[in-house]
């Protein structure tokens, strides 16, 4: 049957149409439109998709792992049927059909073509020439195959099926309405949006609002929306979600690629969120296309006369990753201005992936670097990591010795605009598999269950969990330090993560703190996350993390106050403790002013650290009773210290230490000596990965062909260590069962050996956690007994750690380990040519296809 919206009373000005529609399908599973007959009709419900009301055709595959899966995809015309009896007060009004968010649609009233729209950023309205009341009879045709530019469909976040789906369907609000709102409730004055009472603009490296310095902390949404499959168009949906934004400190969105609803400018407004939109694409900035051209130009103009009203609305992009005519840009740019002035404009998030720098015509720059720089280099960088085909090891934070100094001060002081970070991040985790069972709605995650069986065939589905938690700690940690960089860097005017949410799409990318769901993974809490991303963060500037107990801990104590505030007469406190006893307390008081601030230095004997130990530094404000406050402005930092005395060479006595194994060190381990197997990198060649100090980049399948096809050392993969840091190898070497700064020397000179075919209940003592595509079993450190012998094998070469303290400390608790009688190897080979049969017996086959990206033009 077809249903009729009856006015509720002969004042009313609006006639909503949410409710029962009947729904005809036009096109068969491969999107092929079916002339002059549907295939199948329903009666549905609107708001909603096709997929929410579960009309479309089942996946007829579940082994797809580049994104979620539809359970009801549907790719062509819908037709959406509904009666509607205008009321007779309507009389010489202009009745407006209003579809608040769809995709290409044409409209028939009483079966009579009335028009069509392709605005996919803003609401569609349809002026309806109705002579007269009663009933009535309302035709919506909706495309998702056709209607924009082909480039549209997988470079927007509008249209991807990475995140949102390509839907079809009518969603937010649908209504008639008597006269157009559209006059009512815009400011425009000669085709010019007025200034809403805001105040935000940009100086030559910050943003300013209401005569105060700000800071953009920053997030990139993909328009990751799980249960239903598209972007929620109502309040209470947007402030949940932008209210844990704020508990973690974000007060600024970017949208990637496409624009949000009415909704979520509207809660912004209300919590004081900063909103970057962007116009729905991504890739070549043609000028030739004009076809590409003229949508983007419309969608750009629409966006700006429906939303910029907002206060929220500050920012706007041309898309992201753009290439192409940079005069075109520059044009686009022009012509929004003169529509909404207040509003600041770029050319596109990372255009040209930055190589190509600021330009006349932008007002800020979001970007990962400031111009190019040769191979190896890093001064133009403006974030602390990178995929290795775009920087060599994959940017600082993998190269450079692990500090808290670092910044991106080469790369801001030069800008003539703002510089915000781009897709900062992008740090990896294992994936809780437990997450499953939260897909409930039309999409499911088979990804995830393939992944969970590739675990399982390798014989570590029991490691799930803890892969899971050791790899997002450290990753959690990483983004610290990330973020950090940022805040240590004088001129830079914020950062947009790349995510504290996961990515479900371009090859599944669990880089995010909070799950697809936003739920926290329990890797971090927010009060954690906020000792970084607040708006006052005060901060360690030290050259090093692991100390020698014959050094003096000097560092510089800065400020990064973007509070709006200054603060007078403000005492900031040092305390150093080991477990719960405080050691150090130190204060250093002052004027804090807005920005940058140094607070002063401290030097810290450490000559009373005997042992190995593991500090904690707390950073904080104490109130006017002397007190700590950790409400604001808290930070915490870990420092390794290690005693100055060089007993390797005498630990080593009684040992066989070899980078070769022979035949007769073979023997004489059946004979019952004790041999540290330290292999060279030639040793087992096709049966290693290398060493990788940070999480693997954003996603190992997609980069890994980007890398090959530019010709670049692909990344090792890995995901960082994990460990029981109980296992007595550690007596002397402080550790967690997770990577930290302390492992860097160890990790970075290390190749882990691949033991796949050691035996699914074989675990190393210091395994490495491999990704999702590939699950290798990876031994950074591992036992056997061969005869009467012990063997230990270190992937790393230890001897090149030595200059470290934290390098020389941890060689030395191996070689102590090695001499006590808790050195004893669970499993029992017998001869040293069975290990070097199954080390290097034929592997399983872990080929993948190619996964490409748009932005590797």
């Amino acid at each position: 049957m077809l249903f009729i919206a009856l006015c509720p009373s002969v004042k009313a000005q609006r006639i909503n149409l949410a409710g029962e529609w009947r729904c005809s399908l036009l096109s068969d599973k491969d999107g092929k439109q079916i002339e002059n007959n549907s295939i199948t009709t329903k009666d549905i419900i609107l708001p909603g998709t096709t997929d929410t009301n579960h009309l479309g055709y089942q996946p007829s595959s579940k082994e797809e792992t580049t994104h979620l899966t539809r359970l009801f995809e549907y790719r062509g015309k819908a037709k959406y049927e509904h009666n509607v009896v205008i009321p007779k007060t309507w009389k010489n009004s202009r009745p407006t059909l209003f579809l608040e968010r769809t995709k290409p649609t044409q409209v028939y009233l009483d079966n009579v073509y009335i028009g069509s729209s392709n605005d996919i950023s803003t609401p569609q309205r349809y002026i309806l020439p109705i002579k007269k009341s009663g009933l009535h009879h309302i035709t919506i045709i909706v495309d998702n195959t056709s209607g924009v530019p082909q480039q549209i469909y997988g470079n927007s976040h509008a249209y991807a099926e990475d995140t949102q789906t390509n839907w079809n369907g009518i969603i937010g609000q649908i209504y008639i309405e008597a006269e157009n709102a559209k006059e009512e409730t815009t400011n425009t004055c000669n085709g010019e949006i007025k200034d809403c009472f805001k105040d935000f603009h940009a100086g030559q490296h910050h943003f300013y609002a209401n005569g105060h310095v700000i800071f953009l902390r920053g997030k990139h949404d993909a328009c990751v929306w799980p249960i239903t499959g598209h972007v929620a168009m109502d309040k209470p949906s947007w402030a949940k979600y932008m209210g844990k934004l704020a508990q973690y400190g974000i007060n600024h969105i970017r949208f990637h690629s496409w624009c949000p609803p009415e909704a979520a400018f509207a809660v912004a407004d209300s919590i004081g969120m900063y909103l970057q939109p962007e116009l729905p694409f991504w890739g070549d900035f043609n000028a030739s296309d004009t076809t590409l051209m003229t949508f983007l130009h419309k969608e750009g103009v629409n966006i700006l006369r429906e939303y910029s009203h907002h206060p929220s609305f500050v920012m706007l992009g041309l898309g992201n990753e753009l290439w192409g005519s940079i005069e075109k840009m520059k044009e686009f740019t022009n012509d929004f201005r003169k529509i909404a002035p207040h509003i600041l404009y770029t050319f596109g998030s990372n255009y040209y992936l930055g190589y190509q720098g600021i330009k006349t015509g932008m007002d800020y720059f979001t970007t990962c670097r400031i111009g190019g720089e040769g191979w190896g280099k890093y001064n133009t960088h403006t974030r602390g990591s990178f995929s290795y085909a775009d920087a060599y090891e994959g940017g600082m934070i993998n190269h450079f010795y692990p500090n808290s100094s670092l910044n991106f001060d080469e790369a801001c002081d030069k800008a003539t605009v703002p510089v915000i970070s781009h897709e900062t991040g992008q740090f990896q985790t294992y994936p809780d598999f437990n997450e499953i069972k939260k897909y409930t709605g039309v999409l499911y995650p088979y990804n995830m269950e393939v992944f969970r069986k590739r675990l399982e065939n390798a014989g570590m589905l029991d490691q799930a969990e803890d892969f899971h938690k050791a790899s997002g700690i450290w990753s959690a940690l990483l983004y610290k330090a990330d973020i950090e960089m940022d805040l240590r860097t004088k001129n830079m005017a914020g950062f947009q993560l790349l995510d504290i949410q996961d990515y479900p799409g371009q090859g599944s990318a669990y880089v995010g703190i909070m799950d697809a769901f936003m739920d926290n993974k329990g890797i971090v809490s927010k009060e954690q996350w906020r000792q970084w991303c607040s708006p006052v963060v005060p901060l360690l500037i030290s050259d090093k993390y692991c100390f020698s107990n014959s050094e003096h801990l000097k560092a510089k104590i800065k400020v990064a106050n973007y509070s709006g505030y200054h603060f007078n007469d403000t005492e900031v406190y040092c305390q150093i403790k080991q477990g719960n006893k405080t050691k150090f307390f130190i204060v250093l008081g002052g004027f804090i002013k807005e920005g940058l601030d140094s607070i002063g230095n401290i030097d810290i004997d450490l000559s009373r650290f005997k042992e190995p130990t593991c500090l904690t530094m707390e950073l904080g404000f104490l109130d006017d009773t002397g007190m700590t406050q950790k409400g604001i402005g808290y930070n915490t930092y870990q420092i390794w210290v290690y005693p100055n005395e060089n007993q390797t060479e005498q630990l080593k006595k009684g040992l066989i230490i070899t980078h070769k194994m022979t035949d007769e060190i073979g023997q004489k381990l059946l004979r019952g000596a004790k041999v540290l197997f330290m292999p060279d990198s030639t040793e087992f060649v096709k049966y290693q990965v290398g060493g990788l100090f940070m999480t693997d980049y954003w996603n190992y399948h997609m980069f890994k062909t980007i890398c090959e096809n530019n010709k670049k050392t692909v990344s090792p993969g890995t995901l960082g260590i994990l460990t029981n840091p109980q296992h007595p190898i550690f007596n002397y070497f402080p550790t967690e069962m997770h990577t930290n700064w302390q492992w860097f020397p160890i990790i970075k000179e290390s190749h882990p050996a691949i033991l796949d075919n050691m035996g699914k209940q074989y675990r190393p003592i210091v395994q490495v956690i491999d990704n999702i595509e590939r699950n290798h079993k990876l031994g950074l450190i591992f036992e056997f007994q061969i005869g009467k012998g012990k063997l230990l094998i270190c992937m790393s070469d230890l001897d090149k750690t030595l200059e470290y303290p934290e390098g020389k400390a941890f060689y030395e608790s191996v070689l102590r380990y090695m001499h006590s009688d808790k050195f004893c190897p669970n499993t029992h080979l017998s001869d040293i040519n069975t290990l070097k049969t199954m080390l290097q017996q034929k592997l399983e086959n872990k080929n993948m296809d190619k996964l490409n990206n748009i932005s590797q033009y």
